[in-house]
This record gives C-alpha cells, sequence and structure tokens, in this order.
C-alpha cells in the first residue's frame, strides 16, 4: 500500500518535514552551506537532511552506543550531529542477550593483542529494555536538547497493527524520525523480523507501505548487504515512500574458530551462531553498496528529497569522505565507538575538514557525490583505454608532416621523434 504525497515547493527546502496521517509531504535533501559547525573561514559541515538539521555529518548508528538515555547523552554533548536509539520492539521480554557476544578479528594473522582491529562481530539482539523505558529516555533526551537530532530505530514481526502501534507510541516520545530495521542479519528471522523482510522485495514492499502509510516523520529504511541486489529493495522502499535508505548492516558471518579448542567464536557455553560483521574490513564492501544505491537514486528519483545515511567501517575523516563523495549525506558510526570512544566525533570532524581544505570545499555539498560520475561498467573501460592508447601511440608518433613544427614547442617536438 503506498501512501499520498504532497511534494514540497522548491522555496521549502529547509523547512522541516511535514506528514500528515494519510498524507505525506515529501522530505528535502539538502545540505547547507552555512550554519552552525563551523568557525570563521572554517569547513562548514553542517546538514539538513529530510529537513533535519545536524551540525555535521555524523550519527551514532544503531546499536549498543545508543543503547540507553545515559550513552546516548554523552553522544549528544560530545557532539555527534545524531542519534539513532538501539531498535526497539514492542515486546521487550522475548529479546535474550547471551554473553559473551562479540568476537574480535585482528590484522595479525597469529591474534596478536598488540595488532589492529580490522573487523568485529556480534550476535546481539535488538533492545532487551521495555520499550515504555526506552521512550521514556527518548522524552527526555528531546527535553534536554530540543535542537538535536533523534532517530528511533524500530523493528517489529509480519502484524500491521503491531508495527502501527510500535510507530504511534515511538512517535509520540518526540523522536525527529524512524530508521526501519529491515536488516538485523540474525535474531528471530522465523517471526519475519530484521533481514528476513529486507531479502524479500514482496514482504518488504507490503510491510514498507503499512510503514508509511502510518508515519508521521521522515522514514530511512535499513538495507541488508546480505541479498545478491541490494538496489531491488532500495527501490521497493523509496517507492514505498520512505525517504531515505541506510546502508550496509552488518555482513552475515563467522568470525573463526579457536584452533586450540575447535571452537566456534564469539564462543557461548562451547557453541556460537553466525553473527553480523563490521568494522574497517567492511568498509570497502560498503563503499560499494553505497555507490550502487546513491546511482540507484541518482537514475531513478530525480526528483529529488530522498537521502542516503552511509555506514561500514568509518573510524577516520578519510572514511567518511568517501562515503560523501559517493553521494551520502549522513554517515553512521556504531562499531568504531564501541572501539574508540564518543570522542571519536571530534577526531572525525577534524579530519574530515582538513579534506575539505585541501580541496579548497567549503561546505559538504561542494563534494557530495563528486567521485560518483567516475563508475562504468567493464565494457567501456575496455573502449576508453582502447582510445588512451591510440591517443597516446599518435604522440608518440610526432609529427606527420613538416608544416607542423613549431617555434615554441621545438624542443617537444623533436623529443616526441626520438627513439631511444
Amino acid at each position: 500500500m503506498e501512501s499520498l504525497t504532497l511534494r514540497a515547493s522548491p522555496s521549502s527546502t529547509a523547512s522541516p518535514l511535514l506528514r500528515l496521517p494519510g498524507r505525506r509531504r515529501e522530505a528535502s535533501v539538502r545540505v547547507s552551506a552555512s550554519g552552525a559547525g563551523a568557525g570563521a573561514g572554517e569547513p562548514d559541515l553542517s546538514v539538513t537532511v529530510n529537513g533535519l538539521k545536524m551540525p555535521n555529518p555524523f550519527v551514532i548508528g544503531s546499536g549498543p552506543p545508543g543503547t540507553n538515555y545515559t550513552v546516548m547523552k554523552r553522544a549528544f554533548d560530545e557532539g555527534w550531529g545524531g542519534v539513532i536509539a538501539k531498535t526497539v520492539s514492542l515486546d521487550a521480554g522475548k529479546v535474550i542477550n547471551v554473553t559473551p557476544r562479540y568476537a574480535r578479528l585482528r590484522a595479525d594473522p597469529n591474534g596478536s593483542t598488540k595488532s589492529p582491529i580490522i573487523g568485529w562481530q556480534n550476535i546481539e539482539l535488538i533492545s532487551d529494555r521495555p520499550l515504555e523505558t526506552m521512550l521514556n529516555e527518548f522524552k527526555q533526551l528531546k527535553k534536554e536538547y530540543p535542537d538535536r537530532i533523534l532517530i528511533g530505530s524500530i523493528m517489529e514481526e509480519y502484524n500491521k497493527a503491531a508495527w502501527h502501534e510500535l510507530i504511534e507510541r515511538v512517535e509520540e516520545s518526540g523522536v525527529d524520525a524512524l530508521e526501519i530495521n529491515f536488516s538485523c542479519p540474525h535474531g528471530m528471522p522465523e517471526r519475519k523480523m530484521g533481514a528476513a523482510v529486507g531479502q524479500d522485495c514482496a514482504l518488504l514492499e507490503e510491510v514498507s507501505g503499512w510503514i508509511n502509510e502510518k508515519a508521521t516523520v521522515p522514514v530511512w529504511s535499513k538495507m541488508t548487504p546480505n541479498i545478491t541486489d541490494i538496489t531491488q529493495p532500495s527501490r521497493i522502499a523509496l517507492k514505498s515512500g520512505s525517504e531515505g535508505i541506510a546502508a550496509i548492516n552488518t555482513i552475515m558471518s563467522v568470525m573463526g574458530i579457536d584452533l586450540k579448542t575447535l571452537r566456534p567464536e564469539p564462543c557461548v557455553e562451547g557453541y556460537s551462531t553466525p553473527g553480523g560483521y563490521s568494522a574497517r574490513a567492511v568498509h570497502p564492501i560498503a563503499l560499494a553498496k553505497v555507490m550502487q544505491i546513491a546511482r540507484l537514486i541518482k537514475e531513478e528519483f530525480p526528483e529529488g528529497g530522498r537521502s542516503l545515511s552511509a555506514i561500514g567501517g568509518v573510524e577516520t575523516g578519510n572514511d567518511a569522505a568517501e562515503f560523501i563523495l559517493l553521494g551520502a549525506d549522513t554517515v553512521q558510526v556504531c562499531t568504531g565507538v564501541m572501539m574508540h570512544g564518543y570522542g571519536l566525533v571530534k577526531k572525525l570532524c577534524t579530519e574530515l575538514q582538513d579534506f575539505m581544505r585541501m580541496h579548497d570545499f567549503s561546505s559538504i555539498e561542494d563534494f557530495r557525490g563528486a567521485s560518483l560520475p567516475y563508475f562504468t561498467t567493464h565494457t567501456d573501460l575496455v573502449q576508453r583505454q582502447k582510445e588512451a592508447i591510440k591517443q597516446r601511440k599518435a604522440i608518440r608518433m610526432g609529427l606527420q608532416s613538416d608544416k607542423d613544427w613549431t617555434g615554441d614547442g621545438f624542443v617537444k617536438e623533436t623529443e616526441s621523434m626520438v627513439s631511444n
């Protein structure tokens, strides 16, 4: 079921999104040229996405860093552009976590504890805290930080009434937007939750219809990379009314086997289960998926109003710059915060501004999507190289006629015809 859309006029692009039950006003996607987050002469990091104004594009990704009031407050105090809370559902009683639930992969194949961490796996479920508790904390955060962006992440079973109830209750807490978890790679797939929906386009279309006919705030659909073509579900979500796509969630993985005990990691009472892979090792994979979604948005939704929030292995400002160069509006960080702490945002902002200074960019919009046009097909690469070789050979052949000699370029023209 597809909701109706009231498209905003060009003059309203900076206004907050307005949604009415049964009717939708399409949100703008705009990156400010000036605003909070920039000092005198400093590159401006502020962004406005789907009507959500942030001092910088860095957002806490849904997970442990957004699991309760204390840690989300810390994120705001440290300067994060926005926070996406850990995913909630109606009945937290069904959510039972185990420990240990994380495992790390280090660059050293021998697993030295001094070796850099390049991969991280989790078998963690969504929030195990009562929904009412989480909602009260959302309300408290919005009371204390009314100008900061708080996004609720939600996931429910295959039940329209349950989805509608969850949306209504979470919106009443004052969140600025919703991120829909269509992508959790483990836990409760038998109840048609998480990636079980994101991997089934027919199911995704139906559930997205339920969500977008009810929601009155911007909706970001979070996509799973555990699928052949990530553009297919992304297209469905956008056509069903979602204002944005968030990608990627973690990659299904088995972290490894302890060769001393012969048991898999993370090991819980001698056993394990496949989980979600994140951290630096997934960054190249995330870049490819984000590039594909960015091209989809540019080519199939040229009217604008659709946003892209990139996720995957961000630990430096340069990592973020790569995502933005592909077309991302915001950049989410989850595992990076778990490894480096909430103060990481200061480093990210400084490094991103250093990159902007190097290229004389004054705002995020100056370079957002700048690298996207340079992706093409292998067939096109072959043709481009043939043409380039042809041109280089022509140059090496030198002058074709005595009439081509010039005074200014005489020495170079001579060199072009020397054989050794």
